[in-house]
């Protein structure tokens, strides 16, 4: 899954994307480099982000939904807001990519049901501009796939099935750099709830623990590279970057070695 921010404020790319026309070409660029999936928000969630007016993010995101759909690209929706989901499937959107797993909009879930969409409902505890605040955990695995069962629930009684729905750990989102690396090596736990599984490490701070504090984002590339073929390896059935290029070519690796035949080209589906 390839990451269209058409934002001015995300932490690694923020601004250079928020032209419509970059942001299709970006985007473009990412399905042509292997993306099978394309993911488009309007609002950023990195830590101690404000909220952005849901009018001004559906501004943002629609024509390049609607774009990138034409163009044959298979688009994700990155909202929390249910009027901007709505109206990007109506612009060609197939999945609805809610880091709050409709917990942020009541609207959000019963929205997505009319829709047909299918949906990835992410672990949250809060909103970015505190989320650390619950950062708490005795078993943070058992504790991130209870509330992940939970929301899975509350889609269910909304009235989307569970072959819709995707999961997401919430990777950086009210987790703290050592109890991201326990939901990341303990990821076949997440897999085993029975649902398509999400994972986004891309250029995100935990990072640093392997890396030094004074890694940049860019150079961070490799070790989401890395995290990211050990998530499909557990089980993930996608993994949302920046570096596609970079990423598809660690997985092309990972398969090859899995399969002992060089011929063999690696998978791709979605």
């Amino acid at each position: 899954m390839g990451i269209v921010n058409v934002t001015p404020d995300s932490f690694s790319d923020g601004g250079r994307f928020l032209d419509s026309d970059a942001a299709v070409s970006h985007g473009l660029a990412l399905r042509a480099a292997g993306a099978s999936l394309l993911d488009v928000g309007g609002e950023s969630t990195r830590p101690g982000a404000e909220r952005v007016e849901p009018a001004v993010e559906r501004d943002r995101v629609l024509p390049v939904v609607a774009a990138l759909a034409a163009a044959g690209a298979v688009v994700s929706i990155d909202t929390m807001n249910a009027e901007t989901a709505v109206a990007a499937v109506r612009a060609g959107a197939r999945i609805v990519n809610d880091v709050s797993g409709g917990l942020a909009d009541p609207d959000m879930l019963p929205a997505v049901a009319e829709t047909g969409a299918d949906v990835v409902l992410q672990h949250w505890r809060g909103a970015s501009a505190d989320m650390y605040a619950r950062a708490a955990y005795v078993d943070v695995v058992r504790e991130v796939s209870a509330e992940l069962t939970a929301r899975v629930a509350a889609a269910a009684a909304a009235g989307i099935a569970p072959d819709r729905v995707i999961v997401d750990p919430g990777i950086g989102f009210g987790k703290r750099g050592d109890q991201n690396w326990v939901v990341l090596r303990d990821l076949a736990r997440i897999a085993g709830l029975g649902h398509r599984v999400l994972v986004g490490t891309s250029r995100k701070r935990f990072l640093l623990d392997a890396l030094g504090e004074d890694a940049s984002t860019e150079r961070r590339d490799l070790a989401t590279a890395v995290t990211s073929v050990l998530a499909a390896q557990a089980g993930a059935w996608a993994v949302r970057v920046h570096d596609v290029a970079a990423t598809r070519d660690a997985l092309q690796v990972a398969a090859r070695w899995e399969s002992g035949d060089p011929w063999t080209s690696p998978t791709r589906s979605h």
